[in-house]
Order: C-alpha cells, then sequence, then structure tokens
C-alpha cells in the first residue's frame, strides 16, 4: 500500500480564480477557526499559516500544516489546498487539487478544550485514542462483522504505563488485522502493519516490474508502435493487426519528481501521455481500448477523472462521495456529492473499451474503474474483483509518535452501492497473472478482451 499524508488525501477545490478584490476579500474572512463537516477536524487559518488539529472525544492533537501560497490557498508536499467562503461568513468549503469532493467548513468561536493543553504521551492514552479514532471515523465494521467495543474490551486492559512500543504496535496491528482492508495501516517509524484483502496481493515495484515484463514480452511482442510515459507508470501500444489499442495505467501518481511530486505536475505529464496517445487520428480509427489496471497501486482521484473525461463525449456522473460525520452513529453521513465527468476539450475517445482489473487494483484505480461504469458508449470489465477500498486515507497521530491510516468514505454508484470490502466484480470473470498462467505463458484477461473489442 502507498502511505500518503493526510495533507495528500485532505480535499480538492476545482474553480476558476476570483478577481483579486474579492479574492482578497475571502482571504480576509477565511482566517479563524473552522469545524470541518465529518474528518474529525478543526482548522486554524491565519498568519498565513493551515493548521490541522486532529479531534476525538478523548483528545485533540495537532495534525498537519500548510503554509499560505496565494489568497485562500495553502500548499504542503505539493498538494495545494483551497478554501473559499460558502453561502455566508461562517461557512466555507476545502478541497485538494488531487482529491475530489469539497469538504464544509462551519466556524467555530474557539478551539475545543482539549486542543489548549498537552495530551498524556503514556501507552494507554495512546491506546484510547488509537480506539477511539476507528470508533468515530471507520464506516465498515457492521458489514465486516467487527464489534468494535469488544476488541477494546479485550486488548486494553493488557496496556499499562510499561507497555513498550513494539508491544503496542503489535497490539495496534492484532486489533486492525481483521478488518483486511489496504487502508488500514499502522505506523512507528519505519515500521508499517497493512494487508490487504484475503487471497489479493497488494502492489509493489516488483510485482509491477515482473507483470510489465510478462505483458511486453507476451502480449505486445508484436505491437507496431507501443511507448512508455510517466516515469513508466503509463503504457500505450496499438496491437497488431489493426487490432484495439492498449493503455496500462500502474498508478495515478508518481509521474515525476518535479516539484516534489505535486498534482499539477503530475497532470501534466498525464496530458503529455494522453495528447500523444489519444490523437484525432488514432481515436478515429481504433475499433476498441483495452485499458489495463490489473496493477495499479492507485493515487489520485482527480487524475482518474481527468482520463475518464478523455473517453466520452457527454457529461455524466462518475460516483457520489460521502464520509461518516456522526462519531456516535456509523449510519450518518455527509450529504453526498455528485462527481462530475465532463468531455475534455482535447481528442476523445469514445468507442468499446475494455477495463481489466484484479485483487492488485487498488484505491484511485478502483474508482475510475468506478467513473467508467455509467460511462456513455460501450465499456466492459474483465477479470477479477478489484481490492475493496475508495476512501481518502485519514492519517491520525497517535501521542505517542506512532501513525494510525483509516478510512472514513465511501464511493457511491448511482444507485447507492458502494463495493468496499468486496471490489468491483467484473462483468467476465477470467484469471489474473496468477502462477499457472505466468507457468503457461497464458494471459487469459487480455485475450479475452481483444476477442471481446474484435466482436
Amino acid at each position: 500500500m502507498r502511505i500518503v499524508t493526510a495533507t495528500a488525501v485532505i480535499l480538492t477545490l476545482a474553480a476558476g480564480a476570483a478577481p483579486a478584490a474579492v479574492a482578497d476579500a475571502g482571504r480576509a474572512c477565511t482566517d479563524g477557526l473552522w469545524r470541518m463537516d465529518g474528518y474529525g477536524t478543526v482548522l486554524a487559518l491565519g498568519h498565513g499559516v493551515y493548521q490541522e488539529y486532529q479531534t476525538t472525544a478523548v483528545s485533540c492533537l495537532k495534525g498537519d500544516s500548510a503554509r499560505q501560497t496565494g489568497p485562500g490557498t495553502y500548499t504542503a508536499d505539493g498538494t495545494v489546498l483551497t478554501v473559499r467562503l460558502g453561502r455566508d461568513r461562517d461557512h466555507a468549503q476545502l478541497s485538494a487539487d488531487s482529491s475530489v469532493g469539497h469538504r464544509q467548513l462551519r466556524r467555530i468561536a474557539a478551539l475545543p478544550t482539549k486542543c489548549t493543553g498537552p495530551t498524556p504521551t503514556d501507552p494507554r492514552t495512546a491506546f484510547d485514542v488509537f480506539w477511539q479514532s476507528f470508533e468515530e471515523n471507520y464506516p465498515f465494521f457492521a458489514a465486516k462483522g467487527i464489534d468494535w467495543r469488544s476488541v477494546r474490551d479485550r486488548y486494553r486492559p493488557r496496556i499499562h504505563k510499561d507497555t513498550t512500543r513494539a508491544e503496542l504496535f503489535d497490539v495496534f496491528s492484532r486489533m486492525v488485522a481483521p478488518l483486511h482492508d489496504a487502508h488500514v495501516a499502522v505506523q512507528d517509524g519505519d515500521r508499517v502493519f497493512a494487508q490487504g484483502r484475503p487471497g489479493t496481493e497488494v502492489p509493489s515495484e516488483q510485482l509491477d516490474a515482473r507483470v510489465k515484463k510478462f505483458i511486453v514480452e507476451r502480449d505486445l511482442a508484436r505491437a507496431p508502435y507501443r511507448r512508455d510515459f510517466a516515469a513508466g507508470r503509463i503504457t500505450y501500444a496499438d496491437l497488431p493487426e489493426g487490432g484495439p489499442g492498449y493503455l496500462r495505467v500502474s498508478g495515478f501518481g508518481g509521474y515525476t519528481t518535479a516539484d516534489h511530486g505535486s498534482y499539477a505536475a503530475d497532470l501534466a505529464e498525464l496530458d503529455k501521455a494522453l495528447d500523444t496517445v489519444l490523437t484525432a487520428e488514432r481515436t478515429r480509427r481504433l475499433p476498441g481500448l483495452i485499458i489495463d489496471l490489473r496493477i495499479n497501486g492507485g493515487g489520485s482521484d482527480a487524475l482518474g477523472i481527468h482520463l475518464a473525461e478523455r473517453l466520452t463525449d457527454r457529461p455524466y456522473v462518475a460516483y457520489a462521495k460521502r464520509a461518516r460525520n456522526d462519531p456516535a452513529d456509523p449510519t450518518r453521513h455527509t450529504r453526498p456529492e455528485p462527481i462530475p465527468v465532463l468531455p475534455a476539450h482535447a481528442p476523445r475517445y469514445t468507442g468499446p473499451v475494455a477495463v481489466l482489473t484484479g485483487g492488485s487494483t487498488v484505491s484511485a484505480g478502483e474508482t475510475f474503474t468506478e467513473a467508467l461504469m455509467d460511462r456513455p458508449g460501450r465499456t466492459i470489465r474483465i477479470g477479477q474483483p478489484t481490492q475493496g477500498v475508495f476512501s481518502d486515507v485519514m492519517s491520525r497521530t497517535l501521542p505517542n509518535g506512532m501513525t494510525a491510516w483509516l478510512p472514513n468514505e465511501e464511493f457511491l454508484t448511482r444507485t447507492g452501492h458502494t463495493f468496499d470490502g468486496t471490489g468491483i466484480p467484473p462483468q467476465i470473470t477470467e484469471p489474473v497473472f496468477t502462477e499457472e498462467e505466468f507457468a503457461d505463458n497464458r494471459d487469459s484477461a487480455f485475450d479475452r478482451a481483444v476477442s471481446e473489442l474484435d466482436r
């Protein structure tokens, strides 16, 4: 699993630049204290600084910070955060350029009391903050059959003032292991516990390299045109004899080291690849397009939407996004926000698409897959179910310096369905990179996609 900071997954606002006078007024009005709807977060804005406070019923700890880089904008670790006033001076929206949707803010008069004093750093306090962070934010306990309160009752008596960091790390890992959630992790320095859904393999550089070599040698050996883009994370090939195009995307991010890996730099690299591949001539002649996401480690949902916009000539809704927003009631959420797909102002491919997925299709790879489910035009999914993790990842700092990572959002289809836990199923099931497939030099999902698009 790719670990990212909370700042990198915490929000996005796609709006045009305001006139200077309005922007200056907005900057002055957004200074102050804000409570986020859901996410257990309070923001302090002012003096050129964005400061996050992570709150639960038992704690308040400083989270990420960012420096102001423009009217209402803040930047940290290559992510641009934007705050804009809403219907009045007491309501605002927060977003990040690498994410989709908006987070609603309500002005408050003062920091919560727990934010004004130190938090004890003993092992039991760390345990309580860890447990409470999941209790108030994790949406899927019921779906996964986990009684989180009984987990607390089982493990809390084992924690005392002399519990070592290693022992506490092991307890935290055992507590979350039954979730089998690739967006859940425990981190203490270089030590990380994370795991995926049983029967799947979470993407790694080694797996990606092995699969890419296999595909190039088996599937693309006779391709009349093949090229890598975005530091090798995107590959395109024209298949022989007038066959379909083949587009492999192994992640939605990490395309460049320039600008500290910023979203803007990744977007520029993605556009460079798409402008080269989806030319007006090629989009006219291609009889079909295979999009291979079988090894995709995720990244930016916004980049996935950007790619989807090159695959339609009609606007549609990709999905709706919502978050848990009642610490005491896991059935309550923020208002679902529809995420649109708008046709790009560039050549677009609108013909048949075959999407290849598997258990190593993770996070943004899955939200992109979901974004194509209602795509106008023929779209078919082939392979195995995706990993089953869609949410942005919350980073929660614990009093002893450890970090907990967890999801708190759902991505809904137009019928209100979510695929968390189970993954998005294929419409045509084929094996995906099994040892038997490797041994017999087979790529059943790829071959099926070619035959389906030839129809």
